[in-house]
């Protein structure tokens, strides 16, 4: 397949799921949480890349679109093992206990809290989160941005 082909390939690709991510939010009323957020960027950064591939035919920049795709797939991968409850998340987006709080310490922990927690499912499919489906399909992704820049 012809490599250009292949990078509008990978940066609509980016864009779906972007699209995706800001029709849940905008469309489905799911407000999404600080990791969720995070995992946006590089596929913005990744179609940023993608058309300057296509507009000036630099296929070796396709190294950036991996490094983009596989970044926001290590982050959708830690964002599931935080729902999984493997490990913690970042403090500002997880439940944390509230043991040993006084009730001031306890009120002030949930005035506080953020409105969405990175530790909740707010949907999923065939029991993959939203996280887990980021993941799964970026790693695809980084994927095709690697075939373009191995045969540039």
């Amino acid at each position: 397949m012809d490599l250009k082909r292949l990078a509008l390939i990978a940066t609509l690709g980016s864009t779906a799921v972007l699209l995706g991510a800001y029709g849940f939010q905008h469309l489905g009323g799911m407000a999404p949480c600080k990791l969720c957020l995070w995992q946006r960027w590089p596929h913005a950064a990744a179609i940023l890349i993608g058309c300057l591939i296509l507009l000036t035919n630099k296929l070796e920049l396709a190294w950036l679109g991996a490094i983009a795709a596989l970044s926001t797939a290590a982050i959708g991968t830690y964002h599931v093992g935080v729902e999984q409850g493997w490990w913690e998340g970042p403090t500002s987006c997880t439940s944390s206990g509230v043991s040993n709080l006084s009730a001031q310490e306890l009120m002030d922990q949930i005035l506080a809290a953020p409105l969405v927690r990175c530790d909740d499912i707010s949907w999923q499919l065939a029991g993959i989160s939203m996280a887990g489906w980021n993941a799964i399909l970026s790693v695809v992704l980084a994927v095709i941005w690697i075939q373009v820049a191995r045969r540039a």
